[in-house]
């Protein structure tokens, strides 16, 4: 069957954007794997079948709802004909489908048990002396990190010095002048080279890192990390004192930001090994809460 013809009549292979032309070959695809006709399909997602047609051969610009009626017609997700990584292969599917539904705990153990798997069984069973403190800017990381590894005994990394170490300028310069993707590759390296010399030392890294997902599930699986928690508040006082006023820039609307940063982050950095409140401590006491929850971890690996 050829393509459907517009009514001017122009030739349909000029109109054929490659990110339509993929995602109709994926909806046709999913139609035929459950054997539907186009009819059938069309009737169910309540749409014409000229328009799904359309779609199918990638000259159809199709709105979002409408997309979403055929997946619903199709019975599958929305992001299985978006292109989702993981609905591209049938073992991508099989075990999307073994986790669906399970509670987060389990989940958080199958993730676990296929990070050390993936690593090639080359970690310790016990807990790491690798020390990853994550959270926003202003959480303490840096100082109460200076601190933690003093009393340790270990070296205090500053995964921000060495991001711009390899990249040979700041990270500011690195997003400046080369975006967001390429600081988060820099970003990556830093840690994977930080992995790969050393077996014990506390590191403090960016706010950001648990953004990309494969970086922060290398941090989670090498390391023991820690949360260090804030008021929104508390955060943007930290900041302006170490002489930072880039929050201040637009007063209000700066504080609804870094709340809503801190809330879309929030769900990542609670999968820390630990979480210290520091809010409403003073630095001796943010410090022995942090000394004592590490040192109780890591004495795990002797009992």
């Amino acid at each position: 069957m050829q393509p459907p013809v517009p009514a001017s009549g122009q030739d349909t292979s000029a109109l054929r954007h490659p990110f339509l032309q993929a995602l109709g070959e994926r909806v046709r695809a999913q139609r035929l794997r459950r054997g539907m006709t186009r009819r059938a399909t069309a009737q169910a997602a309540e749409v014409s079948e000229r328009h799904l047609a359309n779609l199918e051969y990638g000259v159809g610009n199709v709105s979002i709802l409408v997309l979403h009626q055929i997946a619903q017609a199709l019975h599958c997700p929305l992001a299985e004909l978006l292109g989702d990584v993981t609905t591209s292969s049938a073992e991508w599917l099989l075990l999307r489908s073994l986790l669906e539904g399970r509670n987060e705990l389990l989940i958080r153990r199958i993730r676990r048990a296929a990070a050390q798997v993936l690593d090639g069984g080359g970690q310790s069973s016990g807990p790491s002396r690798l020390i990853a403190l994550i959270g926003l800017r202003g959480a303490g990381k840096s100082t109460l990190g200076r601190m933690l590894a003093e009393e340790l005994g270990v070296q205090f990394i500053e995964l921000s010095r060495e991001i711009e170490a390899l990249a040979g300028c700041s990270t500011a310069e690195i997003q400046a002048l080369y975006g967001q993707n390429a600081y988060r590759r820099y970003e990556r390296r830093a840690l994977e080279a930080t992995l790969a010399t050393h077996t014990d030392a506390v590191i403090a890294t960016p706010g950001g890192l648990v953004a990309d997902p494969g970086t922060f599930n290398l941090l989670l699986g090498r390391c023991t990390t820690v949360w260090l928690q804030a008021t929104p508040e508390d955060h943007m006082r930290r900041v302006l004192k170490q002489g930072d006023t880039r929050p201040m820039a637009a007063s209000r609307e700066a504080m609804a930001d870094l709340k809503s940063i801190l809330e879309g982050r929030a769900a990542f950095y609670a999968k820390a090994d630990l979480q210290v409140h520091t809010s409403g401590l003073e630095l001796r006491e943010a410090h022995a809460s942090l000394l004592k929850q590490v040192r109780e971890w890591l004495e795990q690996d002797n009992a």
